[in-house]
C-alpha cells in the first residue's frame, strides 16, 4: 500500500513539475524584414494576436529593444510580424536610437507574459484565478485601482490599462466577464486565450479591489462611473 501511495505521489509531483506555463517565451531571429513587417520561424508558443519585442545587439554585452511586434498571421512554418513602437520603457529625456529591425535581430515572443493585471467582479473570482495560474505574477488590483483614483478615472479605457501595464512591467490583462475569463494582450487588446469560469452574482465596479469609491472629476475628460461591469469590459477587448 505504501508503495502504491508513493507511486501516486511521485506521478503527481512529476506532472506538476512538467506542467508548462500558459504562455512561454519564444526566442528566435528575424528571417526577413522591411520598414513595417518581418517574419520568423513559427513555433507552438507563437499565437496570432500576441506580441513581443525585437532586440538589437551592438556587441556581446550591449543590447537594446528597438521595436515591439504583433503576430498577424502564421502559415508554411513562418509567422508574420508587424512592427510597432515599443512604448513600455519610453523616456523623453533620451533620444531614440533610430534603429529599425533587420535580419538577424533577436525576437522574443510573449515578452513579459508572465506578469499580468487581473480584473474580476469580486474577491471569489480573483482568488480562484490566481490559485489556478500560480506561474503568473499577478499585479494586485489595489495598485491599478490606486492609479485610477489618482486619475479620477473609475472607467479605465485601453490607454489607461496600457499605462498601468507599463508601470508594472506587465504584458497581459485577465478579464473575468460573465462565465468566461479572457487573457488579453496589454499592447493591442487582442484576446489570446479564454477559459470557462463560474459566473458571479453581482459585480463591484470598476472591478474588485480594496480601494473603494474611486471619484470622478469634472476636470478629467471622460471621467464617469461604469454602468454595467460585463457590458463595459466586453466592449473593451478584442475577441
Amino acid at each position: 500500500m505504501n508503495k502504491l501511495l508513493w507511486g501516486f505521489s511521485f506521478l503527481f509531483v512529476s506532472l506538476f513539475l512538467e506542467a508548462k506555463p500558459l504562455f512561454s517565451e519564444y526566442k528566435t531571429s528575424l528571417l526577413s524584414s522591411n520598414a513595417t513587417s518581418g517574419t520568423i520561424n513559427d513555433a507552438p508558443e507563437v499565437v496570432v494576436g500576441g506580441s513581443g519585442v525585437v532586440i538589437h545587439r551592438f556587441d556581446a554585452k550591449t543590447a537594446t529593444i528597438i521595436s515591439r511586434v504583433d503576430v498577424v498571421s502564421k502559415s508554411g512554418g513562418k509567422a508574420q510580424l508587424r512592427f510597432e513602437k515599443f512604448a513600455m520603457l519610453s523616456q523623453g529625456a533620451f533620444p531614440d536610437t533610430g534603429l529599425k529591425p533587420s535580419v538577424g535581430d533577436e525576437v522574443i515572443i510573449n515578452y513579459l507574459y508572465d506578469r499580468a493585471l487581473i480584473i474580476t467582479p469580486n474577491q471569489t473570482t480573483y482568488t480562484q484565478i490566481i490559485k489556478q495560474y500560480p506561474d503568473i505574477t499577478w499585479v494586485h488590483p489595489d495598485l491599478v485601482a490606486g492609479y485610477l483614483a489618482k486619475l479620477y478615472r473609475p472607467n479605465p479605457d485601453r490607454t489607461v490599462f496600457q499605462n498601468a501595464c507599463y508601470q508594472n512591467s506587465a504584458s497581459i490583462i485577465f478579464f473575468a466577464i460573465g462565465s468566461k475569463g479572457h487573457f488579453v494582450d496589454c499592447h493591442n487588446f487582442n484576446t489570446l486565450h479564454s477559459i470557462d469560469i463560474a459566473p458571479s452574482q453581482g459585480a463591484e465596479v470598476p472591478f474588485y479591489s480594496r480601494v473603494k469609491n474611486i471619484e470622478t472629476s469634472w476636470f478629467t475628460w471622460g471621467s464617469a462611473n461604469i454602468p454595467d461591469y460585463n457590458t463595459y469590459y466586453s466592449s473593451l477587448i478584442r475577441k
